[in-house]
């Protein structure tokens, strides 16, 4: 069994914490960064994992590849983020793979990555603190508590993201609702495809806009992905498509 973590955050996160400004007056703003600081900090977190998880022995290590397959189907999607990474960001990820083994899938970010190898090999533990990752059933550690997601429970996960949207990924949703609101409708109405297309023609949008939702929302698993020829079957419903939540 192994922990299978999203490196990216933590990766992140560290090397943004051990960057300083110097401000050197007038236009010039020099960023520097300490790699130890960046690189040691990042040690520390994944030693901490492993403790948490003391009879695993093994962890692997998942980043976003600098294509996104996204960005294809919704140009807008994730266009906010124009921010560089940090500095020191290739570096320890680069020190990392001397260590680790670090998993980087063409065209696929750090999630879709970990969905797939989840769903491909059950059994593992996904540690992640992003919510999408409540689609991939199995266990999850969110860095505050552990969860087990059925398969049912990922898919209903998915269509309340497809409703709600997330305005941090740069896809909107039905416009009005947000999770509580999309819980209620599917609770009401049925978790299926019919009560998707439903709330965003009721809000003057099609069908298509709902397929494109659900695109943008749907982590990848196994079943989403041919492993022989590296593509990406994009997720379409049935006309009937419904979980027994």
């Amino acid at each position: 069994m192994e922990l299978l973590i999203d490196a990216d955050y933590i990766v992140y996160k560290n090397c943004a914490a051990a960057e300083t400004e110097v401000d050197f007056g007038e236009d010039v703003i020099l960023v520097t960064s300490n790699f130890s600081d960046a690189y040691n900090a990042t040690i520390r977190e994944l030693t901490k994992l492993k403790d948490e998880f003391g009879s695993f022995p093994d962890i692997k290590l998942f980043f976003s590849d600098t294509k996104n397959f996204r960005k294809k189907i919704a140009p807008s999607y994730k266009g906010h983020r124009n921010r560089k990474k940090p500095c020191g960001y290739k570096r320890v990820i680069n020190k990392l793979k001397t260590e680790f083994e670090v998993i980087i899938m063409p065209e696929l970010e750090a999630d879709d990555a970990m969905g797939i190898y989840a769903t491909q090999y059950p059994g593992n533990v996904i540690v992640s603190p992003d919510k999408d990752m409540k689609q991939i059933p199995g266990n999850l550690y969110n860095l505050d508590e552990k969860f087990t997601i059925t398969p049912n429970g990922g898919a209903a996960w998915h269509l309340i993201q497809c409703l709600s949207g997330d305005q941090t990924d740069g896809y909107g949703g039905v416009p009005g609702i947000g999770v509580k609101r999309a819980e209620t409708l599917f609770n009401k109405e049925g978790y299926s495809w019919k009560t998707v297309v439903k709330a965003f023609t009721d809000k003057g949008l099609n069908e298509y806009d709902a397929i494109l939702n659900a695109r943008l929302a749907r982590i990848l698993t196994i079943d989403d992905y041919d492993t022989e020829k590296q593509e990406i079957r994009l997720w379409t419903p049935s006309p009937d498509y419904q979980i027994n939540v």
